[in-house]
């Protein structure tokens, strides 16, 4: 590493110690501590090192996001009288459970009752309860699935997934049952090299009720905007998506981010509520995500599925029109 090269890393070093750290102390209290919670054991905090990230994020129709959130207290998140898409892949490469890929396909929300401003929950993202409501999330593994929807109440199932990384792209796929999920392909952004550390909340539906977990993450990302942002999309035939194409994506992101290797906790703490409907009849057909019997007799195997079929994509048509 040449004297440049050194002084560049040694001021990254520096921003990041001058920025908060998100996590909370009982995370840090707990650590060295050892769990055992549904059979798995956990070294507290649950905590992943050496996991690069891949993000993108597309404007979709507010109305058509709002038809496809459960119960009466999420509200989508607006941008330019849009809502927003938020594609995360995440490649664990070192976890108490395992190295495992997480391919997360969510609608970014508000927590509450009431609509609010556009703009100001990204400034104040706890006084609004900014998060995202997770529609799909594959993974590499049986044990995630059994960690990840029997503990925090998230919508995971095992897939065929990949994460591939050339000198210009970063790119992920998902297949199921031999049909395509999706396939996201980002133009890595220029190394800006902007220094993180982030707290973000999930929300999603499992046994007719909302579950919010909480993860945070320290990194350096390399962000691209608007005109500079480029990526392609492409939703396939697997049932997991199918709710997403009802959202109208729009032809280009409104951002895209490269994390070569971020450090996270998840919290252990997380929160449920009942999803509810005005009706008998309405609650009776809420999309209330999987029930208790989805993750009754998984075992813990960490052996992946085959690699997804990249042939599917070569010929599919990016998602309502998208373009690289």
């Amino acid at each position: 590493m040449n004297n440049f090269a050194q002084l560049h890393a040694a001021l990254h070093r520096s921003l990041q110690r001058l920025l908060p750290s998100p996590v909370p102390r009982r995370q840090t209290e707990l650590t060295g501590q050892y769990a055992k919670v549904d059979g798995i054991q956990y070294v507290m905090p649950v905590n992943s090192d050496d996991s690069p990230v891949l993000m993108a994020a597309f404007p979709i129709n507010k109305r058509a996001a709002a038809a496809l959130l459960p119960g009466k207290e999420m509200r989508p998140f607006s941008l330019g009288g849009k809502g927003l898409l938020v594609v995360t892949v995440v490649n664990y490469k070192s976890t108490d459970i395992g190295k495992y890929i997480e391919y997360s396909l969510a609608i970014a929300i508000t927590h509450g009752s009431r609509p609010v401003p556009p703009i100001l929950p990204l400034i104040f993202q706890k006084t609004f309860k900014l998060g995202q409501f997770v529609v799909d999330l594959p993974v590499s593994t049986e044990i995630s699935v059994k960690g990840g929807k029997g503990i925090w109440g998230m919508p995971k199932h095992q897939a065929n997934l990949d994460f591939v990384v050339t000198d210009t792209t970063v790119s992920a796929q998902y297949d199921q049952d031999g049909m395509l999920g999706c396939y996201i392909e980002i133009e890595q952004p220029a190394p800006i090299g902007l220094p993180v550390r982030l707290a973000a909340s999930n929300y999603c539906a499992f046994r007719g009720m909302l579950w919010k977990s909480d993860i945070y993450f320290e990194a350096t990302a390399n962000v691209a905007f608007g005109r500079q942002a480029k990526a392609r999309l492409v939703l396939g035939e697997a049932p997991g998506v199918a709710p997403l194409k009802t959202l109208q994506v729009g032809n280009k992101p409104l951002f895209t981010a490269w994390l070569p290797e971020a450090h996270g906790v998840l919290d252990d703490h997380y929160e449920a509520w009942f999803l509810t409907a005005t009706t008998e009849a309405e609650a009776a057909v809420l999309r209330g995500g999987d029930m208790m019997d989805s993750v009754v007799g998984l075992g813990q195997s960490q052996e992946w599925l085959a690699p997804p079929d990249r042939s599917r994509v070569a010929d599919s048509q990016p998602a309502q029109g998208q373009s690289s």
